[in-house]
């Protein structure tokens, strides 16, 4: 290829990424009523690593509710996702592509192993048995839900299902709403959480964000559902790009 072809194929590969994300910013802005944000910050789509913040809004302006701490992401990196933002054209997360997602997204109901957290008295919590189940089949008609079922899990589909795998980064867990119902759509990922990180941060994930579990314990001690709270996932650029007209903090 001559180096001149090369050039052109290289500018158009760009005009087409900023005529797709300029598609998606267009006419989208933060829910005016959430009062809470956690922004989660990666250095590029293909970063596991994550730097987050959480946002109160005072006064009309976004503020640090306390100081940033880091996190981990899919083993892959991240993928659009489906949440409150509008879907861009082209790859979008799948289950078990190893990919966070990205985008703006609701953030509600805790799980755990313990009887009782410290949390807000509006906050759901649920205190997880053997019977909790998190459907991650895409055959389902279930998929992506929480179910509890009348009876100790017998097959071999009830237990992988199963929410208590006696695996204890999992035995905390926020909900972040990535295709979530009553609109999840078929194998567009499922069961996507805040918890508690593996080996000290040193190991990525299928595609939940994961953190030090005293700062897990202290953002669900803080989150208020009448506030709305929200989950801002985005590589870096995309945040520069998108901060103003989403009206991100």
């Amino acid at each position: 290829m001559a180096k001149s072809e090369s050039m052109l194929l290289c500018t158009m590969r760009f005009f087409l990424l900023l005529l797709a994300t300029a598609g998606i910013a267009l006419g989208f802005e933060l829910p005016g009523p959430s009062r809470q944000c956690i922004v989660g910050i990666a250095k590029d789509w293909n970063d596991s690593h994550v730097t987050l913040t959480a946002y109160e809004k005072r006064g009309g302006q976004w503020v640090r509710a306390f100081e940033p701490w880091t996190g981990r992401l899919g083993k892959n990196g991240l993928v659009w996702g489906r949440g409150l933002h509008p879907l861009p054209e082209g790859r979008l997360k799948k289950e078990g592509d190893g990919r966070a997602p990205a985008g703006v997204f609701r953030i509600g109901g805790a799980w755990g192993y313990d009887a009782r957290i410290q949390k807000n008295p509006r906050l759901f919590y649920r205190q997880v048995t053997s019977r909790d189940l998190w459907v991650e089949d895409p055959k389902s008609p279930s998929y992506n839900r929480h179910l509890v079922i009348d009876h100790e899990p017998t097959t071999a589909w009830e237990k992988k299902q199963q929410m208590r795998q006696d695996d204890y980064p999992h035995s905390l867990k926020l909900f972040i709403a990535h295709n979530a119902p009553p609109q999840a759509v078929s194998g567009a990922g499922s069961a996507i959480f805040f918890h508690i990180w593996r080996g000290g941060g040193s190991k990525p994930t299928a595609g939940c964000t994961t953190m030090p579990e005293p700062r897990l314990r202290q953002i669900i001690s803080w989150i208020d559902p009448e506030q709305q709270p929200l989950y801002v996932l985005l590589p870096q650029a995309d945040y520069d790009r998108f901060r103003a007209e989403w009206k991100l903090p």
